[in-house]
């Protein structure tokens, strides 16, 4: 039987963004190093100086860091109550180190000093997606469409691999625009809107995929195996079935049963005063 991460290990993994060309070949990247000192890893990060954080969340804060060879890493310092024994967050972490994939932020060591527990990553130098479409790099660096097409690929890419191939299989959790990664590659020089810009075509299409991906009926959600090729415009005779899917089509609105009614209908969903969904 395969060992089985705990649901706190699973939200330790990232998707990083596919590069500016069309590999996306499911090979790791990166340099694995396994055990960092804590010394060492106080003086690449200048004793995890302020200055040094490009990061903060739930599991711990992330810092900057150079180490001896010149090389950039992301050095993530957990809170560490999660986290159990040395030797269980060792054991955790060796899981994570075999979790590899062109397009998950690849995990170069750890560290596990008393009650110190850290995280070492390749460093992406082009931070989130997040930041990017809404956050500090939004109005300097926008995406222009073949990027974001490239990067809902590579996300996907990454998504099919932990849920089919990797050992263990494994559900991320916590897929959101903060999690997904750019890498160095990345040179975007484009306008600050997509304006008229793109295939109107290709984003019909990954609109859709995205819907169906969030079907009420979960029979009838596609699996990763399905959406990447979907994404991509194969699988034409599906993505033409998913088109047909009344859910899809205008002239109905799904009523508080989850079935489809004729537009104006008095039993479409009731709307509420000044109440937002989710949380």
């Amino acid at each position: 039987m395969h060992p089985k991460l705990s649901r706190a290990a699973r939200r330790l993994l990232c998707c990083a963004g596919a590069a500016a060309g069309e590999d996306l070949s499911d090979d790791g990247s990166g340099s694995l190093r396994w055990v960092f000192s804590l010394r060492e890893l106080r003086s690449a990060t200048n004793s995890f100086n302020y200055d040094n954080k490009i990061g903060e969340g739930p599991l711990g804060s992330v810092y900057w860091g150079q180490v001896w060879d010149g090389s950039q890493i992301a050095v993530k310092r957990l809170k560490n109550a999660k986290y159990g024994t040395e030797a269980e967050f060792a054991s955790e972490v060796e899981i994570l180190g075999r979790i590899r994939h062109k397009n998950l932020l690849s995990l170069r060591g750890y560290c596990a000093d008393g009650p110190e527990r850290i995280l070492v990553y390749d460093y992406m130098t082009n931070s989130s997606l997040y930041a990017h479409l809404h956050g500090t790099h939004s109005a300097e660096c926008l995406l222009d469409w073949r990027r974001r097409a490239s990067i809902a690929i590579g996300t996907a890419r990454a998504l099919l691999y932990l849920h089919h191939h990797a050992t263990p299989q494994t559900i991320h959790g916590s897929i959101k625009a903060t999690n997904v990664l750019l890498d160095s590659d990345y040179q975007a020089h484009v306008d600050s809107k997509l304006s008229d810009k793109y295939s109107e075509s290709e984003l019909k299409r990954m609109v859709l995929i995205g819907l169906a991906c969030t079907h009420s009926e979960s029979e009838k959600r596609p699996t990763m195996l399905e959406v990447v090729p979907l994404l991509k415009g194969e699988l034409k005779e599906m993505l033409s079935k998913l088109e047909k899917d009344e859910l899809f089509r205008p002239d109905l609105t799904v009523s508080s049963h989850g079935t489809s009614t004729p537009e104006g209908s008095t039993d479409s969903v009731p709307k509420k005063d000044d109440e937002s969904v989710g949380a």
